[in-house]
């Protein structure tokens, strides 16, 4: 985690999740057993209109048995969307940490000279993983609406690469604090925070905004989620 004035510290990269084993969950699909089975089997029968990525595979041992998630905070690894404001808390409490406070998680992304985007005061195109030219379910439906829980979504690619990209795959995208920093604050994922209406922050891939780090939707209750959210924790 990254301390921020010593107040608080933040993850570093956007959450994966494990099982309460260690054992890696997959980051296309919910952090429940019964969700990721009901969405496994109506996407098996779901073949999108353009080409697409074959349909990921959750671990059989999430097929077969409930599980209890945790998130982790790694470099390099796939992000874990698909997480509504009810599991992104109990992921966060799992793994001993919480989720951020609104305020805490746009201070976190200003970094440490308070500037509008985690990089500097003027938006910058592609400085972060934001505000990207395709849409995924414009890629496989040709409709930005439809199946919103499909888990191909997360592995479309566009020209520019993969839609989603990796923790830290964004280097400029970093939010500075001291010698460290805390990356893709905006962009990648949208980030679930402590707000009992539910609230995100931060933009995901393909949202249209330029508000960097002030960034902030409020129209789906914590029940709610899709391919777009994830989460960082705080402690």
């Amino acid at each position: 985690m990254v301390s921020i004035r010593g107040q608080f510290c933040i993850d570093r990269y956007e959450a994966s999740l494990v099982d309460a084993h260690e054992r890696a969950l997959s980051p296309y699909y919910p952090a429940s057993h019964d969700a990721l089975v009901h969405i496994f089997g109506v996407f098996r029968q779901v073949a999108p209109r353009n080409q697409a990525p074959a349909l990921p595979l959750p671990p059989d041992f999430a097929l077969n048995e409930a599980f209890e998630p945790r998130a982790r905070s790694l470099a390099a690894v796939v992000p874990s969307g698909y997480l509504s404001g009810v599991a992104a808390r109990r992921v966060c409490e799992n793994a001993g940490k919480r989720l951020c406070a609104p305020a805490e998680w746009k201070t976190a992304c200003k970094g440490q000279s308070a500037s509008k985007y985690p990089y500097g005061e003027r938006y910058q195109d592609g400085a972060c993983n934001i505000f990207r030219g395709s849409h995924p379910a414009v890629l496989l439906y040709r409709d930005a609406s439809k199946n919103h829980l499909d888990p191909r979504l997360n592995l479309t690619a566009d020209e520019a690469g993969p839609l989603l990209r990796k923790t830290g795959a964004t280097p400029q995208c970093r939010s500075n604090w001291g010698s460290d920093a805390v990356y893709d604050m905006v962009g990648n994922l949208d980030e679930w925070v402590d707000d009992d209406q539910g609230a995100f922050q931060g933009g995901f891939y393909s949202r249209s905004t330029r508000e960097g780090c002030d960034a902030r939707i409020t129209v789906h209750p914590p029940s709610y989620f899709d391919y777009s959210l994830g989460v960082r924790c705080c402690k």
